[in-house]
Parts: C-alpha cells; structure tokens; sequence
C-alpha cells in the first residue's frame, strides 16, 4: 500500500522494491538491476511512477528462490548508555585494537569499553596537540609540558625512587614528564624533526626549543632571544590565531621557523610581523632571515619544499581590442599565472568569470576564455592557486620565491675601540662584485634642545653616509662633443648645429656651455642626429659659427644606447665602489641633515662622525642578477676624535 513504513529487521537482506506499469507488467522503478534483455525487468523512470500498487519486500534468501541460500542476518546491534552525551577529553590518549597486515587482522574500529584502553595526562598542563613516535616511546606535546609515554613497556619505581623498565602487555605505559615547564602551546605546527633532535616553539614563554636525548634546550637564546620575546606573541592576537609554521630543510640541515601575524598570513613576502628564519646546528645559532612566507614547509628526499597560495599580476605587453589572445610582459609578471585562474582589473575590460585557458611563462602569450580589450601597460590581476616550490633549485634566480624576485641583505655594526669618537673614512669589502652600500649610520652624536614650544622635548642627531652603488652599477663615462651654431638662433630653444666639425656624443641631460650663454644652467631635453638640431630646457640667443659644448656622463647601463659597445674604448670613472688591489673601497659622502647651530654638514664634512656606525648591505638589481654573491669580509678606515 501507498505511504506504508515497513521496520527493517535484519541488516544483511535486499530490500526489493517495485512497481506495476499500466499493463499490469512488474518493473523495476529506476535502479538498474538485471538486463531486461537476459530475463531482468524492464526499467520505468521514476518520474513515471505515481501509481498506488507499488510494493516492497525484505528478502533475505538469494534469488527469493523457495529454500535457497539465505544469508547471514548477522548481528543486531545496540547499546544501552545511562549518559548518552559525548564528552571531550583533552588531555587523554584512547587506543584501539590491533593492525596486522601480514595476517589479516583489522580492529582499528574496535575500541573495548572492557579493557582499560585510555592514558590521561595532568589536566593543568592544557590540551594535548602533538604525538610523535620514536622508537618504542611515544612523545606527547600539550599546551603547557612536554612527556614521553612508554609503549609495549611499563616502568617499575623502587621506594629508592629508581625506576627499571620492563616489558608489559600495556600498550602505553607510564607517562615520563621532561624537565622543564615547556610545552608546544597551540602550534603544533611549528615541530620539526630530524634524526633524534625534535624542533617546537611556545608561544606562551615566547622561546624556541629542541627536545633531544639532553632534553629541552631553549635554542632561542641563542643571540635571538630579546627577537623572539617580541615576535613570537605576535601570532597570536585576541580574537584571531596566526601561525607559527617550522619544518626541518634537510637539504640545508637547519630548522626553518616562520612566524606569521594573523593579520597577514596572505603576505607573500617578509613584513615587519611576518619573519622567516633558520637555525643552524653547526653555527649554534640563528644564520638568516627569508624573503618568503610559506603556507607549508617540508623535506622529501634531500629537496627542502613550501607551498604558497597567492594571487598574481602582470601588465599587458600591447594593447587588445575584443580579442581571447594577449600578451602579457614576462618581466613584469609576479606569481604564477595557471589555467583556470579568474582574472580582473582595476579599468574594465575584462568579462565576468573571465578565466585562463593557457600561458606560455616563456613568451608571455595568454589566451582567455572571453573576448578582452584592454589598453597597453594595463596590470591584469589572476586569482590564487597553491603552488609547490623547490628551494635551492638552479632553474630559478638565487632570492626568488614564488616568481617574486628579492635582494639579498646583511646589517652590521662597525664598533672598533668603543669608548672613543671616531670619524668613519670609507667603506671597502672583499667578495664577489654587485653589492651595494644602502645605508651607513652613526649613533646618536647627542641632543639638541628643540625650541618650538609646540613639539617641545629634545631631538637627537646622527651622522649619515650617501647611498653607495655597487661596482657594475656605478661605473660612467664622461662625454664631451663640441659643436658650431649653423645658424642664429634668437631667444629660442631649437639650435640648429653645423654637421662640419661635429665631435663627441650628444644626449638627453648634457649640460650646456657657450661664450654667448648666460650662467644660466641649460641641459639638453632632445637630440636629432639627422639634423644635428638639439632642444634645450631654456631658450638662448647664439650667432651662426659661435661654439658650443656639451658635457655629460653616460652610466653603464647606456653605454651600448650611446656607443653601440657595451665596452667602449673610454676611460671609465666610478660614484660608487671602485676595485683596487682586488678589493672593492669606496668613500663615505656625508648626506646628514643640518641640525640647529650647526655650520658645517652634509658634503663639507669628511666621512660621518660617531663611536659606532651601523650599515646595511645589499645585492643590486642587475649584476649577475640571480647569481651567486659572496661577501667574505668588510672593513672601514677611521680616524680618533680628540672631543667630541
């Protein structure tokens, strides 16, 4: 009958159920159970079915044939529970029956209310987050401790208070706590492990910490402990969990640690919030911090790995009008640009759920789903996909993590003879050609009162050195090309030059010099060679054969622009380092600010004056860009100050 509830009563039956078609034929109403074509029922859409003589049996016997087979009805489960309501036990560890492979045995589902199949740990130490094996122990993580169960053994204590461990049919035995009020907080994600050393943070003591066969070692300390006291509570704020991610680099054998502020897990790069950095075992201390904020880290045969969610972007490298191919600069793209990504941007153009259909990282060359028209130059935003990269891969530029190019960048402190005032000379360095000075500062060199009644208080002061540009990128060449007016010119900007006698180059940004030219300074805005004409960025009045110069200053950069050799045959002059005697110097330019009262500053004062100077070193953006860049020692000459 319609509407009628028929109660199951065993579970291993058929439950068969049918329905009659207008001719009164049994079909089957919409599964598919034997072929009509061999002897089976012939299927009726469910759609079709509305009549009220449909049925359903329980069969229990194979074929419903009379005294065949019947299965096995099997096991009627049920449990009768006085408190039925589920708990949390957070500080518990529950274990189920065995797993045999070899013979066959299964009771991973099997957890027996008769045994005694639980361990709990001390409740005040917080919840437990981590467990790892380790030979027959089983280490156990919480919040606030650190312990080791004993597993397929047990230990028995003397009244001495000895302990002899000896074998037990408990699969975890005693709980053997570590020295040390140390756990892993709620960052089980920052363990790391190789060989017997285990890596972990705790956020709570703000420390970082090694578990070995020594025990707990607060590895933090190591000359960064002031750095993770303030970085570490950073993870966490009120409302939002970050994370603190660790994984060992096997392939560098240190152990990477990556903090990231909650409000900034998306960065791709280091922020002020978010700090990547590694341990070293050999060094016994913290080596260097990273450009790069990983998702996940982790090691798989000798090869260190991270995974990144972040969107790209690039600009288009030509414009298009209703069109699915495009073309986008390679060097301006940042990310990955991956099939299926949905893209946007900022000035239309682009379709709704507009996505990628191919890209050739190569050449540049897009093809989209949609028709686009967008203008040259126009950045192009792609939506996120999780990319794995491999650290330490040849295939890429040194520095670069997830198609984002950095530089690399080392900060110390010149402090020789630390009691006395010196004034700091020049800057010189031995290693590999392509850094580059970007600042050089003294200490605080004392207060000056600040006489603005509305700001009040005192004001410090320090010396400061101009910015040094690497060797590559501060090599020039002085120009001089000499000309004669081809004819007057009156208050005018276009001068017209005689191709006779013409010598020298001529560019944009040349200063101009004549007898008939005021001191005014005038530079040259635009050359045609074809004339020779040349427009200056003021107007003068010069008489026909008068002679004018032109000098100027062409960076490496231009040199194959201007000469047509990327190694002209001129004397070259350097505004930063310079190589002498295998070693690169370079002068320290003062660049300080003047403060009050005083005469000389700036460029009239030789080098920066202060007890210490602290500099920051960086590799540049076009020498060997991507290529290895060694730095092996850097010095300073100085001279003392008899006062101050």
């Amino acid at each position: 009958m319609a509407g009628a509830i028929i109660e199951i009563k065993y579970f291993n039956t058929f439950i068969l159920k049918k329905t009659n078609s207008t001719s009164k034929t049994p079909v089957w109403n919409g599964s598919f159970g034997i072929p009509e074509t061999i002897g089976g029922y012939p299927v009726l859409s469910p759609s079709s079915i509305s009549r009220d003589d449909s049925w359903v049996i329980e069969e229990s016997r194979i074929r419903g044939g009379y005294n065949n087979t019947s299965v096995d009805f099997g096991a009627k489960a049920y449990i009768v529970e006085d408190e039925p309501i589920g708990t949390r036990r957070f500080n518990t560890l529950i274990y189920s029956g065995i797993f045999n492979s070899r013979t066959g045995i299964n009771n991973t589902n099997v957890f027996s209310v008769g045994e005694d199949i639980t361990k709990s740990l001390d409740p005040a130490n917080g919840s437990i987050q981590k467990l790892y094996a380790e030979d027959t122990n089983l280490n156990i993580f919480q919040e606030l401790k650190v312990s080791r169960a004993l597993i397929d053994k047990d230990a028995i204590y003397s009244a001495e208070g000895g302990g002899t461990v000896t074998s037990s049919n408990l699969v975890i035995g005693a709980i053997q706590p570590y020295l040390g009020k140390y756990g892993i907080s709620t960052n089980p994600e920052s363990f790391g492990v190789y060989g017997n050393r285990k890596y972990f943070t705790d956020r709570n003591n703000n420390v970082v910490l090694r578990l070995s066969r020594d025990g707990i070692t607060e590895i933090s300390a190591y000359g960064m402990k002031d750095f993770f006291r303030d970085n570490l509570a950073l993870a966490r704020t009120i409302s939002t969990e970050g994370k603190i991610l660790g994984s060992y680099d096997i392939y560098g054998s240190e152990y990477v640690v990556s903090i990231q502020n909650p409000q900034l897990l998306n960065s791709p790069v280091r922020l002020p919030s978010n700090n990547t950095l590694n341990f070293d075992e050999r060094a016994q201390g913290w080596v260097s911090f990273f450009d790069y904020v990983p998702d996940e880290m982790f090691s798989l045969r000798n090869n260190f790995y991270s995974v990144k969610t972040l969107n790209a972007e690039g600009e288009t490298n030509g414009g298009v009008t209703g069109s699915t191919s495009l073309n986008i600069s390679v060097a301006s793209i940042k990310g990955f640009i991956k099939p299926g990504a949905v893209m946007t941007t900022a000035g239309g153009g682009i379709p709704a759920n507009t996505t990628v259909v191919s890209f050739n990282e190569l050449t540049g060359a897009l093809v989209v789903s949609n028709l686009v028209t967008l203008a040259n130059n126009t950045i192009v935003n792609f939506s996120s996909f999780p990319q794995l990269w491999r650290h330490y891969s040849n295939q890429v530029k040194r520095g670069s993590y997830y198609g984002i190019d950095n530089s690399s960048s080392i900060t110390f402190v010149f402090n020789p003879n630390p009691t006395n005032s010196k004034t700091f000379k020049t800057i010189g360095y031995e290693g590999s050609n392509g850094w580059q000075v970007n600042s050089i500062e003294s200490d605080q060199t004392g207060e000056i009162f600040q006489t603005n009644a509305v700001a009040g208080g005192f004001q410090t002061s320090q010396d400061s050195a101009a910015f040094i540009r690497s060797y590559h990128e501060g090599e020039y060449v002085l120009t001089e090309a000499r000309a004669r007016v081809l004819q007057d010119v009156t208050d005018s900007n276009v001068v017209q030059l005689n191709p006779s006698g013409f010598s020298g180059y001529i560019f944009i940004g040349n200063t101009v010099f004549s007898e008939e030219i005021d001191s005014s300074l005038r530079t040259v805005v635009s050359f045609n060679g074809a004339g020779p004409t040349v427009t200056l960025s003021q107007p003068v009045t010069l008489t026909a054969g008068s002679s004018i110069l032109f000098n100027g200053e062409v960076p490496k950069v231009d040199y194959n622009s201007v000469f047509g050799s990327v190694l002209p045959p001129v004397d070259k002059y350097y505004t930063g380092f310079n190589l002498k005697e295998n070693k690169y110097v370079a002068n320290l330019i003062n660049n300080t600010v003047p403060t009050l009262g005083e005469i000389n500053f700036g460029k009239a004062v030789s080098g920066i004056k202060g007890f210490y100077t602290t500099v920051k070193m960086s590799t540049d953006s076009t020498t060997d860009l991507g290529g290895e860049k060694t730095l092996f020692s850097v010095e300073s000459t100085y001279d003392m100050n008899n006062g101050y």
